[in-house]
């Protein structure tokens, strides 16, 4: 097999192959077998059909085509290794010459990862955040335990700020309902602000079994952009009023969340998880503003074709998180009155960058020689798979090879961020 290679431009090459006579007449063997396998002619068995008599069947053109395909597929993988080529989508083949008896050529464009001219990543200078923990994060930690550990007692008596209630309600807009206005036994707790502003306010004062209209502006911000700054009408009945009973906070209740000797142990406990938390946000935040400063200097000239497929990947992203909210994709898309093609448009910038800083990353750990072992990655994997109830089943839905790709990278990925903000001046 013969190979010519030319660079069309920084991120697409031309690889001109040649495949000999005396292999091409396996392809054509090859192409037979496949096309006389359903032909019935008198005298031969299925798929034992000399080559003249499927030509004459099928036709030329699709012998050929048969052919040119079956020869392409096994031999463009080994011309795009043999060159060293990093591929981006599906190459673009033309055969320019086929004929049996004689070689086959053909000419594949292919897309391939573009050059990067890196800018300097080493002793950049980031300033550093301190680390502040507030008395009032602290508090309302604790006051998120305590509402976790409430009892609810039914009670008797007009509904109060604090209280949890059950109820149903209509949403009527100039008296037409509303699409999704309507919920029996609805849960909530008064005044924590999660209704239209006004709503909750007005079951104030209401009885278990009480019913009562009334009417509410909402703001021209609201993130339902349907009813924003609109006039709705609540038909409202109370099926339950309980008051919620806070535990005291103390060095037993301390003790009943399990391994705290005193309150002050759970201050403290509640004082270094947030601590934590801000640390892994704050070296969060130095790699991103770290490489992305070197993205941003350095210089690459980056396919449409790249973007397109970032953007895909961004929206199959969005698909994921939504199904795992249990919502329908092409409903939510409804919601937000968005079209797939409306978020890609508005995503483009933000896919080219991650297209950036994703080759920055890659140039780097190339620059640097940082390769990732075997058992790094088996161990990784196997981090990964313990996540799921069950890791069996999860192998099953899971491309074992794609999860292998996308685990090496991240493993990458992490030794180039520890190496950029080891040598940056913080």
């Amino acid at each position: 097999m013969n190979i010519k290679s030319k660079k069309i431009s920084s991120n697409q090459i031309e690889l001109e192959i040649e495949i000999p006579a005396s292999q091409m007449d396996n392809y054509f063997q090859l192409a037979v077998s496949e096309l006389s396998k359903d032909m019935k002619i008198s005298g031969f068995r299925p798929g034992k059909i000399p080559i003249e008599i499927v030509e004459r069947e099928k036709g030329s053109q699709e012998l050929y085509n048969q052919a040119a395909n079956l020869a392409v597929k096994k031999t463009l993988p080994s011309a795009i290794l043999e060159n060293e080529v990093e591929l981006v989508g599906q190459p673009d083949i033309v055969v320019t010459q086929i004929a049996r008896g004689n070689s086959m050529k053909y000419k594949a464009k292919i897309w391939v990862i573009p050059e990067v001219n890196l800018a300097n990543y080493k002793g950049l200078k980031i300033k550093k955040k301190k680390i502040k923990i507030e008395n009032k994060e602290i508090d309302e930690a604790l006051k998120y335990l305590q509402k976790s550990r409430a009892k609810l007692i039914t009670v008797n008596r007009p509904a109060k700020k604090g209280d949890k209630v059950e109820i149903d309600f209509i949403t009527r807009g100039s008296g037409v309902k509303i699409e999704g206005g309507e919920s029996k036994n609805h849960p909530l707790i008064i005044g924590e602000g999660r209704f239209i502003p006004g709503f909750e306010k007005e079951l104030e004062g209401m009885k278990s079994g009480e019913e009562k209209s009334f009417s509410c502006i909402v703001p021209k911000d609201w993130p339902q952009k349907k009813i924003a700054n609109r006039t709705l009408d609540f038909q409202i009945k109370i099926n339950l009023v309980q008051k919620m009973e806070i535990p005291e906070l103390s060095d037993e209740f301390a003790k009943s969340l399990g391994k705290f000797e005193s309150l002050e142990a759970l201050k403290k406990s509640i004082k270094d998880g947030i601590g934590q938390e801000k640390k892994l946000k704050e070296k969060s935040r130095i790699r991103m503003e770290l490489i992305e400063k070197i993205a941003c200097a350095s210089q690459m000239d980056i396919s449409q074709i790249l973007i397109d497929n970032e953007l895909n990947k961004m929206i199959e992203e969005l698909r994921q998180n939504v199904l795992s909210m249990g919502l329908d994709f092409d409903k939510y898309l409804k919601q937000i009155k968005k079209t797939i093609d409306d978020l890609k448009k508005e995503w483009k910038s933000r896919a080219e960058k991650r297209v950036k800083t994703s080759l920055v990353l890659r140039e780097i750990a190339k620059k640097e020689k940082i390769e990732i072992s075997e058992d790094e990655i088996i161990q990784k994997i196997n981090e990964t798979l313990q996540h799921y109830p069950n890791a069996e089943e999860a192998k099953k839905s899971i491309d074992p090879a794609a999860l292998k790709e996308y685990t090496k990278e991240v493993l990458r990925n992490e030794k180039v961020f520890e190496l950029i903000e080891k040598e940056a001046k913080l």
